[in-house]
């Protein structure tokens, strides 16, 4: 579930988020990854966490009460690795290379988030 979810809208994102601040600069790199990572990891997040949870079968409300509790985790262990990837991913890699240097970090990303969806 994490690849077919995370693949398209990642990868969309960073389309809007090239066309927003274009340019490859070092405080262009430094805008995109701030708004990445307050705007965009924050809902990602939102969404995938939930998103699991349905689709393993957990009733609106137990959903409700399992994102409350994971999420402020999530994304506090999110900020410990995101913000440096994307900052030399917003800078170094070409836009059309972004998406699969994302993915290589990504499999370690989606094991935790697996995980830490799957915890009861």
């Amino acid at each position: 579930i994490c690849h077919l979810y995370q693949g398209p809208v990642v990868g969309g994102w960073y389309k809007v988020l090239d066309r927003f601040i274009p340019g490859t600069t070092k405080v262009d790199a430094l805008k995109k990854m701030l708004l990445d990572q307050g705007g965009f990891a924050p809902c990602f997040l939102g969404c995938f966490l939930p998103l699991v949870g349905a689709l393993n079968g957990l009733p609106a409300q137990d959903n409700w009460a399992k994102l409350q509790r994971d999420y402020p985790d999530a994304l506090i262990t999110n900020y410990y690795l995101w913000p440096a990837v994307q900052l030399a991913n917003f800078y170094l890699i070409p836009l059309h290379y972004r998406l699969a240097v994302v993915q290589c970090v990504a499999v370690i990303w989606n094991s935790y988030l697996s995980w830490k969806a799957h915890q009861p």
